[in-house]
């Protein structure tokens, strides 16, 4: 069992002093990842609803926005040695795969093989138009998205003819550090978002989840892998949390259901509450060591 944060990190609080704290804090604090949010912008009412809250409504606070990803990972990767990186989630269908493919190989270069892809279809309609995206089809289109960036990550020679996309043959350099390729990790809970993750995945993420949920979907899993011929348990399962606490004394419990890591939220993003709020994780970082022991 692993801990890491889910860091929807934002404007104008996030400070590049702060990030640099941020992210060295969580290596000393003994933490194993951080996983950034992405929405490249925001809109003051939505008629799309949000899945990660109970009633549906995305909040943010006024003249703020998420920090981009690309820019703000690599960042990171200069001020830390060993701390992993995500993407909790990267909406793949709304961006184009060749960027991607390069962007994140890039990143997996200069951390050192300590990027973590998780990959999502998005839930806001209104997000894919202002970025020219067709809405409709996305987990189709995703599914080949990501097969254009497998060849550019894995072959020499990257070629990929399908509906939505077409590569003709070419080179990308530099490949990522990790072996085969970077690590994918699909989110979402619906079975089409579980049949991605066993298809093209090395692990899956869900948000929000409790222990008996946790177990429920890891069973759906282990169906679906023996099924497309691989082994059951051999996905990576990351559950991220934004709205219920979680108690160092669920750790064991969640772990049980069969999840290998837990990102804990940071919220209160300011350098007032840094400190305090990293030393308040060490009963988590305890709580999952002992699960290892």
């Amino acid at each position: 069992m692993k801990i890491g944060l889910f860091a929807p990190l934002r404007s104008p609080v996030c400070t590049p002093e702060l990030l640099a704290d941020l992210g060295r804090g969580a290596e000393e604090a003994g933490l194993d990842s951080l996983w950034m949010g992405e929405h490249v912008v925001m809109f003051e009412r939505y008629e799309s609803r949000y899945p990660g809250s109970a009633d549906g409504a995305f909040r943010f606070p006024e003249m703020s926005g998420l920090l981009d990803m690309t820019a703000t990972l690599g960042f990171l990767a200069a001020h830390t040695k060993t701390l992993r990186l995500g993407t909790g989630i990267r909406i793949l269908p709304q961006a184009n795969p060749v960027y991607t493919a390069k962007e994140y190989a890039t990143l997996d270069f200069i951390s050192g093989g300590r990027i973590d892809l998780g990959v999502g279809v998005g839930w806001s309609w209104e997000e894919f138009e202002a970025c020219a995206a067709p809405w409709e089809r996305r987990g189709a289109r995703c599914d080949e998205y990501l097969e254009v960036m497998r060849t550019l990550w894995v072959d020499e020679r990257s070629a990929f003819e399908g509906e939505f996309y077409r590569l003709p043959e070419c080179l990308m350099y530099p490949k990522p550090v990790q072996s085969p390729m970077v690590p994918v990790t699909v989110g979402g809970h619906s079975p089409g978002a579980l049949r991605r993750a066993v298809r093209y995945g090395a692990g899956w993420y869900g948000i929000n989840l409790s222990p008996a949920q946790v177990r429920e979907k890891v069973a759906a899993l282990d169906r679906l892998l023996e099924a497309e011929g691989r082994a059951a348990g051999s996905l990576r399962i990351v559950v991220g949390s934004t709205l219920e606490p979680i108690a160092p004394a669920d750790i064991a419990e969640y772990a049980d259901a069969g999840a290998n890591e837990i990102l804990l939220p940071f919220v209160r993003q300011s350098h007032k509450w840094l400190d305090r709020y990293l030393g308040s994780l060490a009963p988590f970082v305890e709580a999952a060591r002992a699960c290892a022991a």
